[in-house]
């Protein structure tokens, strides 16, 4: 079983220029459009088991949420299943906006 834990916005910020983690978000559709972290992906009860196949499970994944706390069920659920370094982002989506509003992107 892999480790979780949850991670700040300015370590989350250092751990994507260094490791390039997966960050996979948990959002609702509409929520993910309207601003997300670059390179995210949506993760679903529906995408979950190709998510889980697709990714080395040594690379670290950060989850992201709203607020951070949705985000901590899923990131303890994604390190049970065997990745290694597993961080729910605290604050969520809304903490990462407020902290790096310039590292927001919106789909078109």
């Amino acid at each position: 079983m892999g480790n979780f834990s949850t991670i700040s916005p300015p370590d989350a910020a250092a751990l994507v220029q260094d490791k390039s983690p997966v960050i996979a978000d948990i959002r609702d559709p509409s929520a993910f459009a309207a601003g997300h972290i670059p390179g995210a992906e949506r993760l679903t009860n529906e995408n979950l088991a190709d998510f889980i196949a697709r990714h080395d499970p040594q690379t670290p994944v950060i989850v992201v949420c709203y607020h951070g706390i949705s985000s901590q069920n899923a990131g303890q659920y994604l390190a049970q299943q065997g990745f290694a370094q597993v961080y729910s982002l605290d604050g969520g989506m809304v903490g990462w906006a407020n902290a790096y509003p310039e590292q927001v992107e919106q789909d078109a």
